[in-house]
Parts: C-alpha cells; sequence; structure tokens
C-alpha cells in the first residue's frame, strides 16, 4: 500500500521560521539590490544571533548585491554582528557593511558576474558542480589575473581556466545552497507564491529548486494570505518547494509598492517623461549645479541609437540616456532591457535601479542573461571608473575599493556596440554647455584615461576578437576602439583639443 504523502507548507512568525537555519547555512538570498528583498526575515536572523549566537558562520548568496544603502537594512544588520563568514555576490556598494568589513579583511568575499552567479543557481538546482562560460576571461576574476576573492583572507578557488577543443573557458563553482530568502506578495491555500506587487521576479523558482534538491529549506516572506487560487501561470513559487511562510504588511520605504514598477499600471511612451521626472537619478548625477558633464555625456550617446535596437543601460551616468531617448520621442522605435529582467518601457533610475517603468515584460534574471550572452543586444551603454591606452575599462573597483562588477562583464561580452559614458577626470570637475558650446570651469583633479591600468572589467583585446564597435564618450569627447588602442573621433565645440585633451594624457593618442 502506497504511503499518502503530504506537502504542507506552515505560516510561521518570522522568528520561528529561522529557527530552522543551523550554523554553516549557505543561505541564498532572491533579490536585486533592494528590490524583492525580505527583510523581516533578515531583521528576525539578526534578533536570533544577537540574543542566542546563532546560526552562525553562514555563507551568503546572491546574483546581485543585497543591501540597501543602509546598515540597519537587510543582510547587513547581522553581518555587523559576526554571523556570516562568507558572501557570494557580484556587486558590493550597496552593503556598507559589507564593504567596511571586507577592507578590514574581517570577512571572506567573492565576485563574479552576475550573469555567471544567476546562472550558478540553475546550475546547482540541476545538480551540476561546475559552470563553464567565457564570461569573465582576461577579466579580474579570470585566475590568471586576481581571481574571484577580493580580500587577502578570501582565498578558496571559485574559478579555474580550462581548455575544450582549443577554446578557453572559465569554470566556475556551483554553490550548495541550502536556505532560501524570497519575498513574494501572496500566498494560497496550497503554499503557491505570486509576485504581483514585486518589480522583479529575480531567479525565486531556480533557487526553491535548487535548495530542495540539496536537501535545505525556503522560506518565503508574503504581504497577504489568500483563500483564492489564481491562474497557475502567475505562480513563480509553487507550493511544493515551499518550507514556511511568513506574513509581513511592513516593508522598508525603499520597497513600498509603485504600480508603475510592478506593471499594474502600463506606461505609454507619451508618459515616460513625466514617470521618469518623479524618480531621482543614482547618487547625484544630475543634480549638482554648475555642472552639465552627464547631460553632456547623455545627450551625446543617445545620438548612437537607431530605430529597431535592443538596448541594455547601465546604473550612473548612462541612466541619462533613457532620460534624453525619452524626451527624444525614440522610445518607441527601441527596446531597452534591464538585467534583472524588464523587457520595454523605461528602466528606473537611482534606488529603484533593476526595475522597469512601464515594462512588456519581466523574466528571471538568467533568462535576460541568456539572450545577453548569446549577443542579443545591439547597444548598452555602460559607465566606467577609468580606461587605458588600449581601450579596457576598469568598472569595479575604485582605488582600494571594491565595488563589483554587477552584470557589466555579461553585458558587454558580446553586446554589438558598447558605448562607455564617463567622464574626462573626475574629483573637482565643473562643466557648462551653453548653445552647444562646451567649456571646462575647473579641471578635475584625477585623470581617468591612462596609460595602464590592473583592474579589468572590459577586455578590449577581446573586443575586438569579436568585431564589437567600442566608444568612451566623454563630456568633452569621444573616443573609439582601434587595433592600435583608443583613437580620438571627435572634440565638442568648446574645447580646446590640444590643452583639454592632449596635454593631460599621459600616452599617445
Amino acid at each position: 500500500m502506497l504511503k499518502e504523502v503530504s506537502f504542507i507548507f506552515k505560516i510561521l512568525t518570522s522568528d520561528q521560521a529561522v529557527e530552522m537555519i543551523q550554523d554553516g547555512a549557505c543561505i541564498g538570498i532572491n533579490s536585486f539590490l533592494a528590490l524583492a528583498n525580505p527583510n523581516e526575515l533578515h531583521s528576525a536572523l539578526a534578533r536570533r544571533f544577537l540574543k542566542t549566537g546563532h546560526p552562525k558562520d553562514l555563507t551568503l548568496y546572491c546574483a546581485s548585491g543585497f543591501g540597501g544603502w543602509s546598515d540597519k537594512l537587510f543582510a547587513d544588520q547581522y553581518i555587523q554582528l559576526g554571523a556570516v563568514k562568507k558572501i557570494i555576490a557580484s556587486h558590493f556598494m550597496s552593503m556598507p557593511t559589507v564593504l567596511k568589513m571586507v577592507s578590514d579583511n574581517k570577512l571572506e568575499c567573492y565576485c563574479m558576474p552576475l550573469g555567471v552567479l544567476s546562472h550558478l543557481i540553475r546550475a546547482s538546482a540541476s545538480g551540476n558542480d561546475w559552470f563553464f562560460s567565457k564570461v569573465g576571461l582576461d577579466l579580474f576574476v579570470d585566475p590568471r589575473r586576481d581571481g574571484a576573492g577580493i580580500n587577502d583572507c578570501s582565498n578558496e578557488e571559485m574559478v579555474k581556466l580550462v581548455r575544450i577543443e582549443n577554446e578557453e573557458y572559465l569554470a566556475y563553482k556551483v554553490p550548495k545552497i541550502n536556505v532560501a530568502f524570497i519575498k513574494g506578495t501572496t500566498v494560497d491555500p496550497n503554499g503557491n507564491i505570486s509576485f504581483e506587487n514585486e518589480n522583479v521576479t529575480v531567479d525565486a523558482l531556480a533557487l526553491a529548486q535548487a535548495v530542495k534538491n540539496n536537501g535545505g529549506i525556503v522560506i518565503v516572506q508574503v504581504e497577504k494570505v489568500s483563500h483564492v487560487f489564481t491562474r497557475p501561470r502567475n505562480i513563480i513559487v509553487p507550493g511544493v518547494f515551499v518550507d514556511a511562510v511568513v506574513v509581513c504588511t511592513d516593508v522598508p520605504d525603499i520597497q513600498k509598492y509603485n504600480p508603475i514598477l510592478s506593471g499594474d499600471i502600463h506606461v505609454p511612451p507619451t508618459q515616460m517623461d513625466y514617470w521618469m521626472s518623479q524618480l531621482s537619478l543614482s547618487g547625484k548625477r544630475g543634480t549638482e549645479v554648475g555642472d552639465d558633464s552627464a547631460d553632456i555625456i547623455g545627450m551625446r550617446a543617445v545620438r548612437e541609437l537607431k530605430a529597431g535596437d535592443i538596448v541594455n543601460i547601465g546604473i550612473g551616468i548612462p541612466e541619462l540616456v533613457g532620460r534624453y531617448a525619452s524626451e527624444a520621442g525614440i522610445l518607441k522605435d527601441i527596446v531597452l532591457t534591464v538585467e534583472a529582467g524588464g523587457i520595454g518601457g523605461l528602466p528606473a533610475p537611482g534606488l529603484s535601479f533593476g526595475a522597469t517603468i512601464g515594462s512588456d515584460m519581466i523574466c528571471d534574471t538568467a533568462s535576460q542573461f541568456d539572450f545577453y550572452d548569446g549577443g542579443g543586444l545591439d547597444i548598452c551603454f555602460m559607465g566606467g571608473i577609468e580606461a587605458d591606452r588600449h581601450g579596457n575599462v576598469n568598472a569595479h573597483k575604485i582605488g582600494s575599493k571594491f565595488v563589483g562588477i554587477g552584470g557589466f562583464a555579461n553585458i558587454t561580452n558580446k553586446t554589438k556596440t558598447v558605448v562607455f559614458c564617463l567622464t574626462f577626470t573626475t574629483k573637482g570637475l565643473s562643466v557648462e554647455e551653453e548653445n552647444g558650446k562646451v567649456r571646462i570651469c575647473k579641471e578635475g583633479s584625477v585623470l581617468k584615461f591612462k596609460k595602464s591600468i590592473h583592474d579589468i572589467s572590459f577586455s578590449a583585446s577581446n573586443a575586438l576578437k569579436n568585431g564589437q564597435k567600442v566608444l568612451y564618450v566623454t563630456e568633452r569627447c569621444v573616443f573609439g576602439l582601434t587595433q592600435d588602442g583608443i583613437k580620438l573621433l571627435e572634440v565638442f565645440d568648446g574645447i580646446d583639443k590640444q590643452k583639454d585633451i592632449i596635454d593631460l594624457l599621459d600616452f599617445e593618442v
């Protein structure tokens, strides 16, 4: 006689749910920075650790970063208490506690490209030990350079160089995640989870599958319990994978429900200007009084767009490309995408980065990177910290501070046209644009174009092999990538080529 099996999830308090987590667990966090990040689960874990000293020696795994730019939000709450031994992620700027502890060598930390980390979750769900990719070759993560560890205490071998039929690949170690932290919106009577109020799904399903196949536990934070079943296609995580559900209606301000980002209100291109004006850009972009650098770069970069392009726009100065594409009325002729999964509409800037205004579809992050890795993007607009005479770009490390790569490496790896948006100098730069003429009011003290750089996020030699078109758009000129290095293509009206460009470079261009 067959034994009757019942899959029953439990609705628990957050404190009860985190009691299930053991010392040494590897917790997979399904989030894109602050988006879809289950803050109440993090808070409960911090409370438990503060009271008992357990669970300890944790590993945190997240394809993107998973902070809220505050040590009082999300995982920073218990990382600072010493509960975490190791972190694996692609970006760290949103996690101030992590940045400090990594700098002080108090925390193991590994950085790999976001798309790779997303695909590793799927690889874990299917029981693989290694994931092979060409993304990362000749970049910082390549073991021939620096490897994935970002400080002196991070020495685990996460990445190997392998050769298959005379082709080089990087082999990335697949994690054994045994706890999932997931945030959804609604749980139905069978424990099925829908995400209707969320801006992204990230890789919730693959994460839940991976954890269950690893014999672990899946904990989901939701806003409400429903006695009504929804359409099966609306379910992101089926109840068969869910062990515990925590109901929490209180979320941080950074996560407040926004119908234009969740898709409940579809925004037509004619209204994009208005909605863009309601959102602040990342950092101080576009707000510095008397400095038009970012706007000049955004206006010039947008000229590279053409009808029919499928596009990715990065964070920082590239966000201005979205704004000026909207103002130029060309959004109807192109399709914008964001690595978190949005297709169509306009990528949201600032603290909402990863979400999309008026998207046509939001897919899982891994699926988006399938398309990116295959070369599906026509053009992308990326920021940059520094570039060298060969055309290599550093976008992951500022001095000694390791900010992380995010989706940068995947996005720039095979995109047909890559446009870097960065100022020529920094620290004190002030530029004015009037009547089409650019004037350097105050020169920055740090040059961003150098003879050589050590930290490589983008390989010029790879781009040349791939036949990619690469531009470097600044507030005063445009460079292009050639077989002989970067070439000066344009000098903006009002700029003295010799004084404002050539004399400042420590190499011939």
